[in-house]
């Protein structure tokens, strides 16, 4: 696999990181975005970066939806695992601990699969003109493309 390609993975994973953080000063109650409005607006960002035509965008929305449907119940699944880590840590439960590593560990290699996936599928609708643009284009950790934040967030600013 192309350094680049591994780069934009990277990229996407540190991004679904930071911004799956709580944004200081937001209060813990304020509903996340709904996803039909994170990918409307990461396809209007990629539509500004690379001049996607009506038909890109509209596949790019559907490649992206699809992606954030799937990956939706495992980050509910993973949230889940992840919160119960702490009472197992407390009460020495290492099997418990090893079972839900493991879960997790799961978890995160198919939300990865789902979005390198997405990502490649819009990579594939770009022109080679996109392509190479894309591939230029700076963001912490590598290239930027598809909705980097894990298809959970808004796009960078």
């Amino acid at each position: 696999m192309k350094l680049s390609m591994k780069l934009s993975m990277c990229a996407v994973l540190l991004a679904s990181a930071l911004l799956a953080q709580r944004p200081f000063g937001v209060l813990t109650g304020a509903t996340p975005p709904d996803p039909a409005t994170v990918v409307a607006d990461q396809v209007a960002h990629l539509t500004s970066l690379l001049t996607l035509t009506t038909a890109q965008q509209s596949q790019a929305t559907t490649i992206f939806t699809n992606a954030i449907t799937a990956v939706t119940p495992l980050r509910t699944s993973e949230q889940a695992a992840r919160q119960s880590l702490p009472a197992a840590v407390k009460s020495n439960a290492t099997a418990t601990i090893d079972q839900l590593a493991t879960t997790i560990g799961s978890l995160e290699g198919q939300i990865l699969s789902i979005q390198n996936k997405a990502d490649a599928a819009f990579y594939g609708i770009l022109t080679a003109d996109q392509q190479s643009k894309l591939s230029q284009t700076s963001f912490p950790g590598g290239p930027e493309f598809g909705p980097g934040p894990g298809f959970g967030g808004p796009p960078p600013r």
